[in-house]
């Protein structure tokens, strides 16, 4: 058996437990008899965990007592992590059970903890893309990656929020089992793709400031409505009735990136859609979301999410 262990803690995250719980336990059903996962929850203390949605949960045992060698060993994550320092006794046990694992990671937030046990220095890490920006500043050995849905750098994996801890788990399970095993599970849970760790945690919609008169607002959607254009600041700034210094500045403090980084984004979700939904030929998606060329299309997909237009399609058509 695969044995793996999860950290839990008072305010956890449930859906960054039950998430991967529920992938590791269907894969049981698809490999040999002691092949499989056996799957233990760790915390603190001894009885009842109340997650941050007032769940319950019970751990298998203690951080004192989880002193086997685990082949992965996760910690979910939480609403409170990025403020407040985890438990010490989370702490010591990630910086003890990390050496002795083959692969170790987080889920979501879960990445404070393990910055605070010091197992992020020097590596590639992802988040939740709200708090991305802060794991960076608090651990600033870290090299944080504000836009991926998760990362394998050597025996860690981090994964970004909630759902994406599925897609992290889908990943570790083949890894030991292979992509059909992976694939089985993910039909089984009604998961309609498993994203690969490159492609984008976010619509630019999320990059939207909350005011819908914001003349920011008004820039988002004119780009939206007009995808297939060429977009240039001063253009975008008549849009807005700024000017074109005014607005670029006015743009990268309301929603944290520049409008060509902004537009880009708009261009790859827009594609990926079609991708997704579509027959369409990558010529003409090409076209009509203002890559202007196949080639330029790829060369932004290969730079964005680690895949070309083609392969990012076909992980559609696997299931």
């Amino acid at each position: 058996m695969h044995t793996l262990a999860i950290a839990i803690f008072p305010g956890v995250q449930a859906l960054d437990v039950a998430g991967p719980v529920d992938v590791f336990a269907e894969a049981n059903s698809f490999v040999a008899p002691g092949d499989g996962y056996a799957i233990t929850l760790v915390s603190a203390a001894e009885g009842v965990v109340r997650a941050s949605n007032g769940m319950r949960m019970l751990a298998d045992t203690t951080f004192a007592e989880a002193n086997a060698r685990y082949d992965t060993a996760l910690v979910a994550g939480g609403p409170a992590l990025p403020s407040e320092s985890p438990d010490a006794r989370l702490t010591a046990w990630l910086t003890n059970v990390a050496a002795r694992c083959e692969r170790y990671g987080s889920i979501c937030t879960g990445a404070f903890a393990l910055g605070y046990a010091g197992l992020l220095d020097g590596r590639h890490v992802t988040t939740h893309w709200q708090n991305a920006p802060q794991l960076a500043q608090q651990f600033p050995l870290a090299r944080v990656e504000l836009d991926r849905i998760y990362i394998r750098d050597g025996s860690l994996l981090t994964s970004a929020g909630v759902t994406a801890g599925i897609d992290a788990s889908l990943t570790m399970v083949a890894e030991d089992h292979g992509p059909q095993i992976a694939l089985a599970v993910a039909k089984r849970l009604l998961v309609f793709a498993q994203r690969r760790g490159g492609q984008s945690q976010f619509s630019p919609y999320l990059s939207a400031p909350p005011d819908d008169a914001s003349p920011i607002t008004k820039v988002q959607t004119y780009v939206m409505e007009n995808i297939s254009e060429s977009f240039t600041v001063a253009r975008l700034a008549d849009v807005a009735g700024m000017s074109a210094r005014n607005f670029a500045r006015t743009f990268v403090q309301l929603t944290s990136v520049t409008p060509h980084e902004f537009v880009e984004r708009a261009r790859v979700d827009t594609a990926r859609n079609l991708l997704e939904s579509t027959d369409t030929a990558l010529k003409a998606i090409a076209y009509d979301c203002g890559f202007g060329t196949a080639d330029r299309m790829r060369i932004v997909f290969k730079k964005r999410l680690g895949v070309s237009p083609n392969e990012f399609r076909m992980s559609f058509r696997k299931i």
